[in-house]
Formats: C-alpha cells, sequence, structure tokens
C-alpha cells in the first residue's frame, strides 16, 4: 500500500540539457529526509518536454538511486497507449515499484475509453507493477470517473491507488464511496492535502507533492502527524506551509498596451523560479514554459520570505544540505534578475 509523501522530483536542466548530476543531488536531499518515495518525470518533472531517451535515462536514474531507501514510481502516462505501453516497459525493467498514468490529454477520450483502452490494457500487460492513475481534468480535459476506477480496481488487483487532483472533495467521496475502504487515495494537490487526510469521507493516505521539492521533511511531517490523528500540530504546519503550497500556480495581473490581462504562472514554473533563487539544482524551464513577470517572481519571494521569517525551521534542511544562505539569497537582487521578462 502506498502511503506517505512523495515527492513530484522537478528535472533540473543546464545549457547541456539535462543536469544529471544535479538530478543526483536532488534524489540524495530528498532521501535524507525521510521521503517515502519520488515520482521521476511527472507533470513537475517536465515530462512533455523531454525527449523519450531523456524520459528512460531520468527513470533509470532516479530507480537506481532510490532502490532500498524509498519507493520510485515513474510517469509513464501519454496520450498515446501504445507510447505508454513501451514506457511503462522499460520502468518496470528499470525496478520501479510503480507507474504513475495521467488521463489521455488533449484527445479526450472518454472515461470509459481510459479505463478500457489506456489502463486497463496497461494494468494487464504488467500484472506485477503498481499502476497509479492521475486524475487531473484541468490540465487533460478528460476524465477517469470514480465509477471506472473502480471498476479497473475490480479487475486489476494492480490498479488499487489513484492520484486525485479534481479539486473536488464530492468527487474524492465518491471515489472512496465506489472503491470500498482498502483502495488508496493520494492528494495531487498540496494544498488539499490536509483536508483530504482528514475528511473521514475520503481518507487519503498522503500526498505526491510539488513543495516536498524543497521542504520535503516539513511535508512528510505533516503528513506522518495526519496518519496518526495529530490533527492540531498538522494544522500548525500546514499553516506555516500555506503560503509554498500557494505557488503551485501563480496568478498575477499585468498591464499590456491594450490593457489589463491575467497571467497564469504554472507548474513547475514557479518552484523551479524559488528552487533557483534558493540556489538548489534547477535551471530553467523547457519551452514553451519560460519565465514569469516580475509580480510573479515578487509572488514567490514574498511566499519564501514569509516562511522563512515564521519558521526559519522549515527551510534549515535545504539550506544545510546545499550549503544555502537562506536570507540573503532572497534579498540580493542578482539572485533572480534574470527569472523574469523585463516587459510584458
Amino acid at each position: 500500500m502506498l502511503t506517505g509523501c512523495f515527492t513530484a522530483l522537478a528535472t533540473p536542466f543546464n545549457k547541456d540539457g539535462i543536469d544529471y548530476e544535479g538530478l543526483d543531488r536532488l534524489i540524495d536531499f530528498q532521501i535524507e529526509n525521510g521521503i517515502s518515495g519520488i515520482l521521476a518525470v511527472g507533470t513537475t518533472g517536465e515530462s512533455p518536454v523531454l525527449t523519450w531517451d531523456e524520459h528512460n535515462r531520468v527513470i533509470e536514474q532516479v530507480a537506481k538511486k532510490t532502490k532500498d531507501k524509498c519507493i520510485c514510481i515513474a510517469g509513464t502516462g501519454s496520450n498515446n497507449t501504445q507510447e505508454s505501453l513501451e514506457a511503462t516497459k522499460h520502468a518496470a525493467e528499470a525496478g520501479v515499484e510503480a507507474v504513475l498514468l495521467v488521463d489521455p490529454y488533449y484527445n479526450g477520450p472518454s472515461s470509459l475509453e481510459i479505463r478500457n483502452e489506456y489502463v486497463g490494457p496497461i494494468a494487464a500487460a504488467f500484472p506485477n507493477l503498481q499502476v497509479i492513475p492521475y486524475v487531473i481534468p484541468g490540465r487533460t480535459g478528460a476524465q477517469l470517473l470514480p465509477e471506472d476506477l473502480a471498476l479497473l480496481n475490480k479487475s486489476f488487483p494492480n490498479v488499487s491507488a489513484v492520484k486525485e487532483a479534481t479539486a473536488s472533495i464530492e468527487n474524492m467521496r465518491r471515489t472512496r464511496e465506489c472503491c470500498g475502504p482498502e483502495f488508496t487515495i493520494l492528494s495531487g494537490d498540496d494544498g488539499m492535502t490536509y483536508q483530504m487526510m482528514t475528511d473521514l469521507q475520503v481518507t487519503a493516505a498522503g500526498v505526491i507533492s510539488v513543495t516536498s521539492n524543497i521542504v520535503p521533511g516539513a511535508v512528510n511531517q505533516m503528513v506522518r502527524m495526519l496518519a496518526r490523528g495529530d490533527t492540531a500540530k498538522a494544522q500548525e504546519l500546514l499553516e506555516a506551509l500555506e503560503p509554498l503550497f500557494n505557488l503551485v500556480t501563480v496568478k498575477t495581473k499585468e498591464e499590456t498596451p491594450y490593457g489589463e490581462v491575467v497571467c497564469r504562472a504554472r507548474n513547475p514554473l514557479a518552484l523551479k523560479t524559488l528552487m533557483s533563487i534558493l540556489g538548489m539544482p534547477s535551471g530553467k524551464c523547457r519551452q514553451p514554459l519560460g519565465k514569469m513577470t516580475l509580480k510573479g517572481v515578487e509572488t514567490v519571494l514574498n511566499a519564501a520570505r514569509t516562511v522563512h521569517t515564521r519558521n526559519p525551521e522549515i527551510f534549515k534542511p535545504v539550506s544545510d544540505f546545499f550549503g544555502i544562505d537562506i536570507a540573503g539569497r532572497l534579498e540580493e537582487p542578482t539572485v533572480w534578475e534574470n527569472l523574469y521578462y523585463k516587459t510584458y
């Protein structure tokens, strides 16, 4: 059973491509801070812009580094079932414990088709591998419904968990109703983890987290507190972490020659901006993701400064591991001067 805090690992880049040395350091940082597992090449790992060779190499590296230390989950989802089957085969051979299958994006199959033509065939082909559907309609334009998820679970014992990112507590409750008490629901949204784990009609077992890239110890601690029923202390930690949780998507209002527009910086842009500010292995996002606006960077800085001022212990592990002067970097403009567009 998959329980605990799993980090959806960001993929670091340098001028030559993937920064594999930096990737090693990020994995070691996660392991040192007691993470339950690592998701390689999910959305936060920028899977849409990796070549399949890069995709496979990252999975191999994470699987090798995590062996006997924590769980490795590989993102092998696609909007092409054949591609996903091939990626899952490679991941299984690399030694991962589980694969994550995002709902097929853009071509938008029905829930019935997702069950019969995507998750079902992959689960059948790899019966010894945990297969985790990833339901995030806001990104994909498609959705595996709780009823079809329950039918998958009934047909395939290796489909016994879901990453739930619908932002709908009613959908989560329906998933529990359909799939039963033994089925594992994992939060796919840092900001909803507390609610999902304490709602008795959901009873999530943990989170696949974005924020734990930077503060794995604190997010993991919150999940452990919730698992043992210590909701009061978990609530305090939630409040301390909330400014970081709110960075998964950053919306700002920007002025253009034609009037005001809303600019939305989606994951992993704000995360990697903060990682760069702090001095962690990160690099830029790959195109078509680019940079934030100055207002966006200021939002990131304000969140980090708030956390560091109120709860400096949250950033201490990253400071200690990477040798970072957190306070200094958060106040030095040259650190972030190239991380935003100078004009809209």
